[in-house]
């Protein structure tokens, strides 16, 4: 009778030689057909990736390019300053009418303080984020109909930035509300 130890070992030993036979008869045919297409071939064409070599003017143009286009949204994005208007103050009201057409234009509005502000916005964009206008420190929220004004009203009772934006905070505004100029005072004249 044969032993368990010998018998779980000639079964090892069966597994790994069929093991090895099988991967080696498998590798061995994958294997010797890249092996003669590496004896075929020189070394640098055995890959599958070639590398490129282009000249330095166009590695120079591409990193200038690449550092303007760069500087350039910096730019845009931190120090341009958005033009503002003067609201026009007529019979006692300070108006100014903003063009709403991917985004508000313009888009900083200068005030005075104590003074009744109509902003009168013109909805040209169809989308919805900019369907409804929010002035948060005045509890203002109104509704742009596509293609006619809508007045929103406010008077600002002390100087600062009050923002306004769409619906859903993508596009910003903000009305810049100053405090009004001193009047200038008549010179006493001496008798």
């Amino acid at each position: 009778m044969v032993s368990r130890k010998t018998l779980v070992t000639k079964l090892a030993g069966l597994g790994l030689f069929l093991g090895l036979a099988s991967s080696g008869a498998l590798l061995s045919s994958s294997d010797y057909a890249n092996a003669q297409m590496a004896m075929a071939m020189p070394d640098h064409q055995t890959s599958q990736f070639h590398r490129l070599e282009q000249p330095l003017g166009l590695k120079i143009g591409v990193v200038v390019g690449g550092a303007a286009l760069i500087g350039l949204e910096v730019w845009w994005f931190l120090f341009s300053k958005k033009q503002s208007r003067k609201a026009e103050a007529t019979q006692g009201v300070q108006e100014l009418t903003i063009i709403v057409d991917g985004g508000y234009e313009p888009s900083r509005i200068v005030a005075s303080v104590g003074q009744p502000v109509r902003l009168n916005f013109f909805r040209k964009d169809p989308s919805s984020c900019l369907e409804t206008v929010l002035v948060p420190a005045f509890h203002i929220a109104r509704k742009l109909n596509l293609n006619q004004v809508t007045a929103v009203e406010f008077t600002p009772d002390k100087p600062g930035h009050y923002p306004f934006t769409c619906g859903m905070n993508m596009f910003q505004g903000v009305v810049e509300v100053e405090a009004a100029a001193p009047k200038p005072m008549r010179q006493l004249t001496a008798l």
